[in-house]
């Protein structure tokens, strides 16, 4: 027999919700009123109205976009770069290597190589950041391709690190499609790689999404990566690391920091707004199927 909550209860999860949804909408609310603002008013008054002007905020906007140093088009489009080609690589060898695992499922090398993606979406990367430096740098020597400080190099290290759970959550996804599909393809005389691209991933899609967003957020907001790999002075930089520009050894322009922030953001949060369903029905249907 169902029976509707009391009002009581209703009342105490719309007061926790709330209290939940300001902890954590809180900074964000002190990066944007804080752009609106200059240095003074931000020091006098950081969580309130004080000299907040919308003329403010656009002298602030031209000094982040038009800043020598900050370079913004420069590293705005570097980490549109690195951003989009690693999530296109992640959706296209994550789903290879989450099929061919899931259809060897009862053999022991895929079991294998399974458990070897999820035991590593345990290690934290502080353990493995710095070997990781020094390994790019060995690598880069031996193949004689410049590995750090280079796009394609940040992009490969992208790739290995978020290619744990891109597998974990498409193999979730790829259980629930009929192995009838592909036995039909293959009758048809198909080649494994055809029964992947014609059939296979075209279904993938609502959970390609959600791992795209995912990763997408992970990647576009990452600071210590790209700082370790490329430097923050290096000529290559992404929006995080170019933020490092406004901060001094004894001077920090706020108003920049935060309006360069908010910049930084907003992309993802547009994203995030737009996909949202589908981050929660991929992981749905991943965990279920």
């Amino acid at each position: 027999m169902n029976r509707e909550p009391k009002k009581s209860t209703l009342i105490v999860e719309f007061i926790i919700a709330a209290a939940i949804a300001v902890y954590v909408l809180f900074p964000f609310f002190i990066v944007v009123i804080n752009s609106f603002k200059y240095n003074t008013a931000i020091a006098e008054d950081p969580i309130g109205f004080n000299g907040a002007s919308f003329k403010q905020f656009f002298s602030n906007l031209d000094g982040v976009v038009n800043n020598d140093h900050f370079k913004f088009w420069n590293a705005f489009g570097t980490s549109a770069i690195i951003t989009v080609v690693s999530l296109v690589l992640l959706a296209v060898f994550g789903g290879m290597a989450a099929w061919v695992i899931c259809r060897n499922n009862k053999k022991a090398w895929a079991n294998i190589i399974y458990f070897i993606f999820i035991a590593s979406m345990i290690i934290p990367f502080q353990v493995v950041m710095l070997p990781l430096i020094s390994t790019f740098r060995d690598v880069g020597k031996f193949i004689n391709i410049q590995m750090l400080s280079s796009i394609h190099g940040i992009i490969f290290a992208y790739c290995g690190f978020g290619g744990a759970m891109t597998v974990f959550i498409l193999n979730g996804f790829i259980k629930g499609i009929p192995f009838e599909l592909e036995e039909a393809a293959y009758i048809d005389g198909c080649l494994p790689e055809q029964v992947f691209f014609r059939i296979v991933f075209p279904m993938l899609k609502p959970v390609i999404m959600t791992v795209t967003i995912l990763n997408g957020m992970w990647i576009w907001n990452d600071f210590l990566l790209p700082s370790l790999m490329l430097g923050l002075n290096g000529e290559v930089k992404t929006l995080p690391v170019a933020v490092q520009a406004f901060v001094g050894s004894y001077v920090k322009d706020w108003s920049m920091i935060l309006t360069a922030a908010l910049l930084a953001i907003i992309p993802m949060i547009i994203v995030f707004l737009i996909g949202q369903k589908q981050i929660v029905q991929g992981m749905v249907d991943g965990a279920i199927k």
